[in-house]
């Protein structure tokens, strides 16, 4: 499939392609406008190919300039309102964008342009005029869009996934379960700088259904969320398990609150029996779906339906089987280990990214070729560790300093090195508390350089200090003050010693 042959053909269609809130827009508007678009973006960065910043949230304005960029020939890089200013600043002074498009307010940074094109709509009128084909779109090898995770360095990395990697993830996608695959309403949980939203946007789109947005303030409202459920008539959901996890508390998050959800799709961290098993018996009509992947090998490269048989005969769960064009193998270095015995994940085939953007040393570290029946293929060092068992593929956990915690992928160094930004924080150490093998939250350790009289107020004057530096999600939920901390043998940090006194 492709998507931008397939979106043209729904470009008369008045069916809602995305609703959020007050806000929807229509597949005819949604072609009209980026098309529009495009040509501004043409008309404005003339020959250069540079990546765009897309700035928002929720906006039915992002799809619309996710596709202007695209058919303009260049990759997107979205960003949410609710990252901190200091880790968008690293994310666009590592673009170097000749254009940032925005649908919220936008505080100017440096000299880089910003168009808000939910107030200037002379933006559309002034695209009108220049001549956007298909022989400016992105093509099959072309970066479609840049997502930028959490990295070791303490400077976030952009993972780059190319157009045809995107295509065959909608057409894997678009497979799973059972029933109809067009005109369906999907629920939008992620915010788009998150790659699980990624399989619900591009299925909805290559699909002629809906997207149903919820934005992040209706999740944390649980009269509004449901109100706003009930109203969806959704049929796919996709979202982490915790956000499952917390719709499930209530007992009215059942087929009677959403009597059409036909089918659950998870990724971004593990899905426990228990949260399988709630769901199969709250929505007896729905199947659910389990699946893995990085956001390197493009959303997700497994699958497996979670029925009652597979939940009575496996705890944990399976992640499921490859999809076409991937190959799973287990590795301990150069050695491949045999069914049962746990090692690396390495993921082979053709939804491999090309690589992080302009970082050539982290490339070398993690993306390689592999050498299969004559042919060269994208590989990747996922660093989870990872076993089969009956030709499953079971998820294990991290191997290095990398944690999953309510879907997001965080590297543990890149909170503490910005945890020794602030004054007076001479170590820190963080390490994550879990639950039944599910990281449920973070724990900071922290040497201070003087005596902590007042460790509550320092405690919440640091984590003030933190949402300066880092998203929400990555600011630990509890701080302790420790005069030293416990080594190994070699001198370095006994993380597991700690997380045994934890």
């Amino acid at each position: 499939m492709e998507l931008l042959k397939i979106l043209k053909t729904y470009q008369d269609s008045e069916r809602p392609a995305m609703v959020a809130g007050e806000n929807k827009i229509t597949f005819r508007e949604l072609w009209e406008k980026s098309d529009q678009l495009a040509g501004y973006i043409k008309s404005v960065c003339k020959e250069n190919r540079s990546p765009v910043i897309v700035y928002g949230h929720k906006s039915p304005l992002m799809p619309v300039a996710f596709l202007a960029c695209a058919k303009s020939g260049r990759a997107y890089v979205p960003v949410d309102i609710h990252v901190p200013r200091n880790r968008m600043e690293d994310i666009i002074d590592s673009v170097c964008p000749d254009l940032i498009l925005a649908t919220e307010e936008f505080e100017p940074y440096r000299t880089y342009p910003c168009i808000n094109i939910e107030e200037d709509i002379n933006v559309f009128e002034l695209g009108k005029g220049v001549a956007v084909g298909t022989a400016d779109y992105v093509k099959e090898e072309d970066v479609y869009y840049i997502i930028f995770t959490s990295g070791s360095t303490g400077t976030p990395k952009g993972v780059q996934i190319t157009y045809g990697a995107l295509n065959r993830f909608t057409e894997w996608a678009l497979n799973l379960g059972r029933g109809t695959k067009s005109h369906r309403c999907f629920i939008n949980q992620a915010p788009f700088s998150f790659d699980l939203s990624v399989m619900d946007l591009y299925m909805s789109l290559a699909s002629e259904s809906c997207l149903f947005a919820l934005e992040k303030k209706i999740q944390t409202d649980y009269k509004k969320l449901f109100e706003q459920l009930k109203k969806s008539n959704g049929n796919v959901w996709v979202s982490t398990p915790s956000f499952a996890d917390l719709c499930l508390a209530d007992s009215s998050f059942s087929q009677e609150l959403m009597p059409d959800m036909e089918l659950f799709l998870f990724c971004g961290e593990i899905l426990t029996n228990r949260t399988a098993e709630q769901l199969l018996k709250r929505f007896p009509r729905a199947q659910v779906y389990n699946t893995y992947g990085p956001t390197e090998s493009t959303v997700a490269v497994t699958e497996v339906c979670v029925d009652e048989d597979i939940l009575g005969k496996n705890n944990p769960l399976p992640v499921g089987v490859a999809k076409p064009g991937t190959m799973i193998k287990i590795m301990d270095g150069d050695r491949e280990m045999p069914e049962g015995e746990k090692g690396e994940i390495v993921i082979i085939g053709n939804t491999v990214s090309k690589g992080y953007f302009k970082n050539a040393e982290e490339n070398r570290k993690v993306f390689f070729s592999y050498e299969h029946n004559g042919e060269s293929m994208p590989a990747y060092h996922t660093g989870d560790k990872g076993y089969f068992k009956d030709g499953w593929l079971f998820y294990c956990g991290r191997i290095d300093l990398q944690v999953k915690l309510h879907g997001y992928r965080i590297e543990l160094e890149d909170i503490e090195k910005n945890l020794m930004k602030i004054q007076g924080i001479t170590k820190a150490v963080v390490i994550p508390i879990s639950e039944n093998g599910k990281v449920k939250y973070l724990k900071a350790y922290c040497i201070y350089d003087k005596p902590v009289e007042n460790t509550r107020g320092l405690q919440k004057k640091m984590k003030e200090e933190m949402s300066e530096f880092v998203p929400d999600y990555m600011i630990p939920r509890k701080i302790q003050f420790v005069e030293t901390l416990p080594v190994t043998a070699n001198g370095k940090v006994d993380r597991k010693r700690m997380q045994e006194i934890s």
